[in-house]
């Protein structure tokens, strides 16, 4: 199945040029003329890279509704080459920029490059359990006692920032860093709400406990539930048993033990 591009584009010439261009090295090519039909087809054709024009209507917007469902690769396609749009779009999530007119080859190889870095990117199949929540990092898929749980591409790379730092205090600003692509533009307003949503469905798995911290002042921490399907006193206690609160486990999806060295 060839790599498919979405090309949201409001200049038809344009566009078609793209389109052109990318069929012939080899993509498939979806376009869109506007930005609400763009994010209809995004959901529809799940594309591997998408082409946003700008100035198409409502541009921004698109680009943050993007960010917020999905890490695929964004490229800008800008009109005038003004640096406050280049910032402001890089600031949004998007991973690369092109000034129009633009050469073909260029375009394809920025396409090219953009799909390596995305690939490359991607991490190994790695897993955390503990009692309450299992996260496979290669899969995305998430588990809240058991039950698999919808939870948004934020939310997820929220819970993987929690959960790759168990037991540490997270601030909103190395949140920020951590589960957005970029923090500028992002207050801790956004932090604080994204971690309200999260709880919600995490709790759903277990009422008495809620994994997710508050630390007035500091910022946020994921804690382990207790395990309750054995007593502790049939369990071998480690330095974190002792402490009252579970080892979690991480482990690659085929049971062997990963780097010890947390990647963020």
């Amino acid at each position: 199945m060839n790599t498919r591009v979405l090309c949201i584009e409001d200049d038809q010439d344009i566009a078609l040029a793209i389109s052109m261009v990318l069929g012939r090295a080899g993509f498939d090519v979806v376009q869109a003329a506007d930005g609400n039909l763009g994010l209809r087809i995004f959901h529809a054709e799940r594309p591997d890279v998408v082409l946003l024009g700008l100035p198409t209507l409502d541009g921004w917007g698109v680009l943050e509704r993007i960010r917020d469902l999905s890490d695929v690769p964004v490229m800008l396609l800008t009109a005038h080459g003004l640096e406050v749009d280049k910032v402001r779009g890089l600031s949004l999530g998007a991973d690369d920029y092109l000034t129009k007119p633009f050469g073909n080859a260029e375009l394809v190889a920025r396409v090219q490059a953009l799909l390596r870095r995305s690939r490359a990117a991607r991490p190994e199949a790695e897993v955390y359990q503990d009692a309450l929540v299992e996260l496979n990092f290669g899969s995305r898929e998430v588990r809240v006692g058991g039950d698999l749980a919808a939870l948004t591409p934020n939310e997820f790379r929220l819970l993987a920032a929690l959960v790759r730092h168990a037991g540490q205090t997270l601030s909103a600003e190395q949140l920020l860093e951590q589960a957005w692509n970029d923090p500028l533009h992002v207050g801790p307003e956004r932090v604080k709400f994204a971690v309200m949503r999260l709880r919600r469905k995490l709790s759903q798995g277990d009422g008495d406990h809620m994994p997710i911290e508050a630390i007035r002042g500091f910022g946020y921490r994921y804690v382990a539930p207790p395990d309750r399907r054995q007593p502790p006193s049939n369990r071998r206690q480690g330095p974190a048993d002792r402490r009252g609160r579970p080892a979690a486990s991480v482990r690659s999806a085929g049971g062997r033990e990963p780097d010890r060295n947390p990647r963020s």
